[in-house]
Order: structure tokens, then C-alpha cells, then sequence
């Protein structure tokens, strides 16, 4: 064997005829995956649920493989595709019929913010990093959890979020990144200090340490209560 052999390195022992029939599978695998969307009544990729995420690796492991292999036949195939869609279809029915069985399946909605704070049973369930958890609610624009009525993570993993309005915003722990928000054991100067990991503020006086009342944790950052600006 030698090195930078073109016809090893794009075809192999392959004829060149045979890009013609890759062509053809990857039509048929794409026809086949939109024919299940299409019957599934999916609109969207942050539609889907965890099983239906699963489904549709599935199809795209069997497309791939469809697509490549010389060796892969389109009828077993076909049939993968065909048994998905029976079970889709069934469990989606089961679902429908049995509010257990789709809670088991795709999940309740999970309250993680409440009134300006964390709920810390919620959130110990999650696994979630908070680095992550502070970039979802700054998307939204948020800046500090007091602008914040109620937060709640949905079945699809995203985050619905219903805002105090403006009068009504009380401080709140930030949730800027950690270069614009500093943590403290022993407060520096006299304020109003957000805890950490829970969210829950009380005045301090300077140079004061203490324990949170909600969660025991012992770290503070200076709660913000700016208005949300959009």
C-alpha cells in the first residue's frame, strides 16, 4: 500500500459507479425519515420529548447506515423505519390514555424559581450545572432572580419564565457570570446579600458572617434590584 493513493483514499475498490447508488440511498433515507416526521406530526426539533429524541437517533443510525454501506440492504431498512412508527404511534396513544404512563414517559414540569427564589428540592433533582442555569435565565434576560415570579423547566427542556412586574421587583441574587459578581464568607461592607445557592436575601452589617436560614449555606453575593430592561 502506498501513501496519498487517490483511488484508496475516495473509492477504495469501489466502482465509480457506485457514488451513483450512494446518491440513491441518501434520497431513500431522507424520504423515508421525512415520511416519518411528516406522519408523526412533529413541526420541530424543540418539540420532541426524550423518547422521541431516542426515535429519531434511531432513524438517523439507520439512515447512515442505509447511506454508506454497500453491504445494507433497503428492505430491513424500510422495516426498521416502519417499526418505529408503530411504536410511536402506539405509544403516543398509551400516552394519551394513561396520565402516568406519560408522566413516566416524557416528565412533569418542574418549578425551579419562586417568588425570587430557588427551589432547592427542584433543583437537587436536577443535573444541572448552575454556570448552565445562569445562562438560560441571561438569555431571557434576566439579571438577578428578584425580577423573577416563577420559573419552571418543561418536559423539553426549556425554561418558562413569568416576571414581577416592575414595581413589584424585590432584590435578588445575580446571575451575571462570576467575573461580575463577587462571593463573600464575611461581607465586606453593610447591604442588602443574596445566599448563593438558594437565592434568599437579608440585610448584613460589614464584616458580619452567617448562615443561611433556608439552606445552610454560608457564602453571600450583593443582591441586585435593578428593573428588567426588557
Amino acid at each position: 500500500m502506498s501513501a496519498f493513493d487517490w483511488q484508496r483514499m475516495l473509492l477504495a475498490d469501489m466502482p465509480l459507479l457506485f457514488l451513483g447508488e450512494v446518491a440513491f440511498r441518501a434520497l431513500f433515507a431522507f424520504v423515508v425519515v421525512f415520511v416519518f416526521l411528516k406522519v408523526s406530526g412533529r413541526r420541530g426539533i424543540r418539540q420532541l420529548s426524550l423518547f422521541e429524541l431516542v426515535v429519531i437517533l434511531t432513524l438517523g443510525s439507520a439512515a447512515g447506515d442505509v447511506s454508506f454501506y454497500d453491504d445494507v440492504p433497503l428492505l430491513p431498512v424500510a422495516m426498521v423505519f416502519v417499526t418505529l412508527l408503530v411504536l410511536y404511534r402506539a405509544t403516543v396513544m398509551t400516552m394519551r390514555r394513561s396520565e402516568r404512563f406519560s408522566d413516566w414517559m416524557e416528565g412533569k414540569p418542574v418549578t425551579i424559581i419562586k417568588d425570587g427564589l430557588y427551589e432547592l428540592n427542584s433543583l437537587d433533582r436536577l443535573n444541572i450545572s448552575s454556570d448552565e442555569f445562569f445562562m438560560e435565565l441571561r438569555q431571557q434576560g434576566v439579571e438577578h432572580l428578584g425580577q423573577v415570579r416563577l420559573g419552571i423547566l418543561e418536559t423539553d427542556g426549556d425554561m418558562s419564565l413569568y416576571f414581577f412586574a416592575a414595581h413589584e421587583v424585590k432584590p435578588g441574587l445575580s446571575v451575571l457570570p462570576g467575573a461580575h459578581r463577587s462571593e463573600h464568607q464575611q461581607v465586606p461592607e453593610a447591604g442588602t446579600y443574596a445566599c448563593v445557592r438558594c437565592g434568599y436575601t437579608q440585610p448584613m452589617s460589614s464584616g458580619q458572617q452567617a448562615c443561611c436560614p433556608r439552606c445552610a449555606q454560608r457564602s453571600w453575593s450583593p443582591a441586585l434590584s435593578h428593573e428588567r430592561l426588557r
